[in-house]
């Protein structure tokens, strides 16, 4: 695990953009499954407007790592933002765009995303393969959509599973741990200070930090990076960072 600590919001979608610019360079083609949340704007608004032209974008493949169960222009969609805040600004094909169909019917959604994963992805013991796998992480632990209350979603033999959540009782699509542990590389994009209790935990394993899903996300790959800002590393010992 490494962890890169930053002074806000906007350097770490610098640094994460630099690392991605990277991460897909030589690559024939590259998969990865994206995060909502306000982090990944900012880091989606940097790479439109900084790599626009530096990035083969015809050889990525984008999906999702979880998605609210909610038309495509809901403002609540995680599509929706990806596309105003990065594909509407750059040249990438829309068969490279993998979206997951938050108005379908829950259970059959999941079952057809796990497909296209199954079809699209390289399969390691049957289990779909990520080039990169983008977490964010909630105020309670929570990462992609499998929030505390519902941890044993983690371990389910599914690739993607029907989530809901803990306050809303909104469904939403969400990929399970195993999918997530077998990704080439996992990055967590974290920052504010509501965070910052969490993050200590999970990094540090101290207080709670089995009660919560991001505390599970182990690649076996070993290649798991945390980006945060000062606010979110609030707490961690010097030698965690």
């Amino acid at each position: 695990m490494k962890t890169n600590i930053y002074k806000d919001k906007n350097e770490v979608a610098q640094e994460f953009s630099k690392f991605f610019s990277d991460l897909v360079q030589g690559k024939e083609i590259f998969h990865v499954a994206l995060s909502g949340g306000s982090t990944p704007k900012v880091v989606f608004d940097v790479l439109a407007s900084d790599f626009a032209d530096k990035i083969d974008w015809s050889k990525i493949h984008f999906y999702w790592g979880d998605e609210r169960c909610v038309p495509p222009e809901d403002d609540q969609s995680n599509y929706k933002m990806t596309v105003e805040h990065l594909f509407s600004k750059i040249e990438v094909p829309e068969e490279n765009i993998h979206r997951i169909l938050g108005e379908a019917e829950p259970p059959r959604e999941a079952f057809r995303y796990a497909n296209l994963l199954e079809i699209n992805l390289d399969r390691v013991d049957g289990t779909p393969q990520f080039d990169l796998i983008i977490l964010g992480m909630g105020d309670d632990g929570h990462t992609a959509s499998i929030f505390p209350h519902e941890i044993g979603l983690w371990d389910v033999k599914e690739h993607c599973v029907v989530a809901t959540h803990p306050e809303s009782g909104q469904k939403r699509i969400t990929i399970t741990g195993q999918v997530i542990n077998i990704a080439k590389e996992v990055a967590f994009l974290v920052t504010g200070e509501s965070k910052a209790e969490k993050v200590r935990e999970v990094i540090q394993k101290e207080g709670n930090y089995e009660r919560y899903p991001a505390s599970l996300v182990g690649p076996i790959s070993g290649n798991l990076r945390w980006f945060l800002d000062q606010a979110a590393a609030k707490g961690i010992s010097p030698d965690q960072s």
